[in-house]
C-alpha cells in the first residue's frame, strides 16, 4: 500500500511561493560558487589557497635570492631569460590550478523525479511488495557487460564510469577522485588540466632545484671555495633544494602514476577498486589512442548552466507534520521511513479487519442461538 496524503506536503514542509533565482543559488550540491556562478569549487575550496601559497612562497624566495643573483652572473639575455621563464612558468602552473579547481568537472544534473519503473522488466520489491527501480542495470560496452548503479540522491542511473562524490554531493562523469589539494572533483571535464597541473609542477620543481645548484656552483667558481662554504653563503638555496626535493617525490610520483592510468585508460577510482583485475577493460583503446583521448579530444560542454534562471520553491518547515507524505511517482529521500509508515498502516488495517471479522462471526453465532427452533 502506497502512502497517500495532500500533494502540498513533501518532506515535512509546506510549499510556498516560487522565486526566480539563478541555478547556482538553488544548487543542491555542496559546491561553492564565485563571480555569480562563473566559477564552481568544492566545499573544501580553502585548500586551493594553501596550494597557491605552497607555489608562490618558494617562487618569491627563488626570484629574490637565486634568480636575481643569476641575472648578474650571466651576461646578456641569459640572466634575464632565467627570471622571465620562471615567472611565466609559475603563472602557467597557477592558471592550470584555477582551471582544475574552478570549473565544472562533469557534474550530471539531478532529476526532479525518479524515472518511471519498467514493469515488464525484472523489478525489485520492498517489504510491502511495491515495485521499485532495480539498483543495478547491465549495459554492453564494446562487447563487455558493465553494471551501472541507480543513484538515490540524484534520482538517475549513473552513466558508465560515473560515481557520486560524497564530498561535493554530485554525480560526476568519468569520476577519477576528489583532490583535496585543488578542492574539487577530478572528472571528465578537468582531468586534462589536473594532469597538466601536476606534471607542470614537477617540471617547475626541477627548474628551481637545478638552478639552485647552478647558483651554488657559480659561488664555488668565483670564490674558489668548497661546496660546503658555497652552500653556507646561500641558505635560501639550501631551503629550496630540500623543499623541491620533497615536493618532487609527491608530484613526480603522482605524474608517473597518472601516466600509467592514462596509458591503460583507467581512473584512480577504478584502479583502487581493482575493477579490471579479473576482467578486460572495455575502455582501453591502446596506448596511443588513450593519450589522444585525454589530451587531443574535445572537452564536452557542461551539462549545467549555473547562471540560468530557474524557479525555486520556498519551503516553510511545519512542526505539526510528523510523517513524510509523498506522491508515489515523486520519490523521496526518506524512503526507509515511508516503508515503515506503509507497514504500520497495513498492520493497522489488517488488525481492524480481523477484529471486524471476529465481531461479525460473534454476532452471527449469537443470532443463531436466539433463533426459535
Amino acid at each position: 500500500m502506497n502512502s497517500v496524503g495532500p500533494p502540498e506536503f513533501q518532506g515535512g514542509a509546506v510549499e510556498g511561493a516560487t522565486e526566480v533565482v539563478r541555478t547556482y543559488q538553488a544548487w543542491k550540491g555542496s559546491n561553492i560558487f564565485c563571480l555569480g556562478g562563473r566559477f564552481i569549487f568544492g566545499p573544501d575550496v580553502s585548500s586551493v589557497f594553501l596550494s597557491i601559497f605552497l607555489i608562490v612562497a618558494p617562487a618569491v624566495v627563488f626570484c629574490i635570492f637565486v634568480a636575481r643573483k643569476l641575472m648578474d652572473d650571466f651576461s646578456g639575455d641569459w640572466g634575464i631569460s632565467i627570471m622571465v621563464v620562471f615567472v611565466v612558468f609559475t603563472s602557467y602552473v597557477l592558471v592550470l590550478l584555477l582551471l582544475t579547481s574552478g570549473r565544472d568537472p562533469g557534474i550530471i544534473p539531478r532529476n526532479a523525479h525518479p524515472p518511471e519503473p519498467d514493469y515488464e522488466s525484472s523489478m525489485e520489491f520492498g517489504p510491502t511488495q511495491t515495485p521499485r527501480l532495480p539498483r543495478v542495470k547491465d549495459i554492453v560496452i564494446n562487447g563487455i557487460t558493465v553494471k551501472v548503479k541507480y543513484c538515490e540522491t540524484c534520482k538517475l542511473y549513473r552513466p558508465p564510469r560515473c560515481s557520486h562524490c560524497s564530498i561535493c554531493d554530485n554525480c560526476v562523469e568519468k569520476f577519477d577522485h576528489h583532490c583535496p589539494w585543488v578542492g574539487q572533483c577530478i572528472g571528465q571535464r578537468n582531468y586534462r588540466f589536473f594532469f597538466m597541473f601536476v606534471f607542470s609542477s614537477m617540471l617547475l620543481c626541477l627548474y628551481v632545484h637545478g638552478f639552485c645548484w647552478v647558483y651554488i656552483k657559480r659561488i664555488m667558481d668565483s670564490e674558489k671555495s668548497s661546496i660546503w662554504r658555497a652552500m653556507a653563503k646561500t641558505p635560501a638555496s639550501i631551503v629550496l633544494i630540500v623543499y623541491t626535493f620533497l615536493a618532487l617525490w609527491f608530484v613526480g610520483g603522482l605524474s608517473i602514476f597518472h601516466l600509467y592510468l592514462i596509458s591503460t585508460n583507467q581512473t584512480t577510482y577504478e584502479n583502487f577498486r581493482y575493477q579490471y583485475s579479473r576482467r578486460a577493460n572495455p575502455y582501453n583503446k591502446g596506448i596511443v589512442n588513450n593519450f589522444i583521448e585525454v589530451f587531443f579530444s574535445s572537452i564536452p560542454s557542461s551539462k549545467n548552466n549555473f547562471r540560468a534562471k530557474v524557479q525555486k520553491v520556498s519551503e516553510v518547515p511545519s512542526r505539526e507534520l510528523r510523517a513524510s507524505f509523498v506522491c508515489p511517482k515523486m520519490g523521496s529521500k526518506k524512503r526507509d521511513f515511508n516503508d515503515i509508515w506503509d507497514n504500520a498502516v497495513e498492520e493497522v488495517i489488517a488488525t481492524v479487519s480481523r477484529r471486524s471479522l471476529a465481531n461479525s462471526v460473534d454476532m452471527t453465532e449469537i443470532g443463531n442461538s436466539n433463533r426459535v427452533p
